[in-house]
């Protein structure tokens, strides 16, 4: 089987405030390298990606550039975009560049592969997972089946319910999913975004804009518990021992 064309979109416009930091956390050191530096450097080696648009803030982009692609010889980073202040509107502004044709090579027809760059332990395998995923399913997302019991609250903070542990997953990324489609649905909740603003509905992954705007179903692929997203301090020192 001929493989499809796959772009990565790789999300740095984070800020750090929840990690306490003056530096926006992709630009925070772990090992010696940024914290970006590492799932680019899995896209960089993949087999799986073909290329990449790497979304961070406005006034980083000039910095990305110089201080990371260039440095470290990310080839495959073809475009550096601004992203916006929530992360739906960061992964819309890539679907754009991808829907208008702008990367060297177009991707219309393949696959791409949303992930968080604050998760810095990507690997080919979960890459080759999901894209297999992808193929059977059109839509897919990495993810780990939850150790806890996990507990549905009320306004109080009071347990409401308890779901079956069984069926509990924790989502990660990268959220892999057919271009085309994937576009349409974005395309769809930016025109429907002050409609779902008062109905108070917030999206939080691009799983649940494929499944609230366009009713797909989207496959749970199991990956890593190590894939964790460093989003505090707390989070940057299991990280430093995950590497370790």
């Amino acid at each position: 089987m001929n493989k499809m064309r796959c772009t990565a979109v790789v999300l740095a416009a984070g800020s750090g405030s929840r990690m306490r930091s003056d530096v926006p956390k992709q630009f925070m050191e772990l090992g010696g390298k940024p914290l970006i530096w590492y799932a680019l450097d899995v896209v960089e080696r993949s087999a799986i990606i073909d290329d990449c648009i790497l979304v961070t803030g406005a006034d980083d982009i000039s910095y990305m550039q110089r201080e990371i692609v260039e440095k470290y010889g990310f080839s495959k980073v073809d475009t550096v975009t601004a992203g916006g202040s929530e992360r739906y509107e960061s992964v819309a502004r890539a679907m754009t560049v991808l829907e208008e044709g702008e990367l060297k090579v177009p991707n219309r027809d393949g696959y791409v592969f949303i992930h968080d760059g604050a998760r810095p332990f990507l690997t080919e395998k979960i890459l080759e997972d999901t894209y297999a995923a992808a193929v059977a399913y059109g839509a897919c997302v990495a993810a780990v089946p939850s150790k806890d019991t996990v507990k549905l609250a009320d306004t109080e903070g009071c347990a409401l319910q308890t779901p079956n542990r069984d069926s509990v997953w924790l989502v990660q990324t990268p959220q892999v999913f057919e271009v085309r489609m994937i576009c349409e649905a974005y395309r769809r909740l930016m025109a429907q975004l002050p409609q779902l603003r008062q109905q108070g509905v917030q999206i939080t992954d691009d799983a649940m804009v494929a499944e609230t705007m366009l009713r797909r179903q989207v496959k749970l692929v199991p990956a890593s518990y190590k894939n964790i997203k460093v989003t505090t301090p707390e989070d940057m020192r299991i990280a430093k021992a995950l590497l370790e």
